[in-house]
């Protein structure tokens, strides 16, 4: 009898250890979350003629999950630009690329994550910079057009460092034309805030046939500005050549 008991105890304190190794629970999931970037960072242009857009273009960067590894199967990788729109998803089974096209200048913390099989999540923030640069033309022209241009981003993070403005009025030669020849012009550049005050300015005269340029760099980059022309004498038609960069690094 002492010996049946015995072998009936030895069975299943066998049986309950071959139990344990065979049934084995799932894994932990670990991912190493690697994704490359074709670029850090951009710079938007949009293209103005005569006061109306005529061009945009957008910045677009590649993020590269494809030196991505994890003991469980990944199914999804993903990009959320934190500013409003909505994450952008592939699955990993049939692309490790996705392009992300960004249309308002600002840093950008975007997150990309990746998800296995169990719903676990692995997520890293990197950082996107998108400048932006105005180019903007009038022709013939003696009553310039105020150019307006907003520094703050839309996305809600930080302001840019500075704005630098570089404009190149010319004052074309009239000679070879029916009438009276050319004559020079006084003009001035105005930078203006919100308030209507005047934060910069530069009064130049442009002979007939010359030109003059304004380079200046402005660090007022809380509020919404207006570049402007003004005569001082003279009405001379002129050509107006802008240039405007939102500038976030160095």
């Amino acid at each position: 009898m002492g010996q049946r008991k015995f072998a009936w105890v030895l069975f299943l304190f066998l049986t309950s250890s071959l139990a344990g190794c065979l049934s084995g629970g799932p894994s932990e999931s670990t991912i190493s979350l690697v994704v490359d970037t074709d670029t850090d960072n951009g710079t938007l242009v949009e293209s103005y003629s005569n006061g109306e857009k005529v061009s945009t273009t957008n910045v677009f960067i590649d993020f590269n999950f494809s030196q991505t590894s994890a003991n469980n199967k990944i199914i999804t990788y993903g990009i959320d630009t934190m500013d409003g729109r909505s994450p952008l998803t592939i699955k990993a089974n049939s692309n490790s690329t996705i392009r992300v096209e960004f249309s308002n200048h600002g840093i950008y913390n975007v997150s990309a994550y990746a998800i296995d099989e169990n719903n676990f999540q692995k997520h890293i923030t990197i950082t996107i910079q998108i400048d932006l640069t105005i180019e903007w033309v009038e022709l013939d022209t003696n009553d310039p057009m105020t150019l307006t241009f907003d520094p703050n981003p839309a996305n809600g993070g930080p302001n840019p460092k500075m704005i630098e403005v570089n404009s190149l009025i010319e004052n074309p030669s009239l000679i070879g034309n029916i009438g009276d020849g050319g004559q020079s012009v006084q003009i001035t550049w105005n930078i203006v805030d919100e308030q209507n005050d005047v934060c910069q300015k530069k009064t130049t005269q442009i002979e007939d046939g010359d030109s003059d340029n304004w380079y200046t760099i402005h660090f007022n980059t809380f509020q919404v500005h207006e570049l402007t022309i003004t005569y001082d004498e003279g009405q001379d038609n002129i050509n107006v050549n802008h240039s405007i960069a939102i500038i976030y690094g160095n």
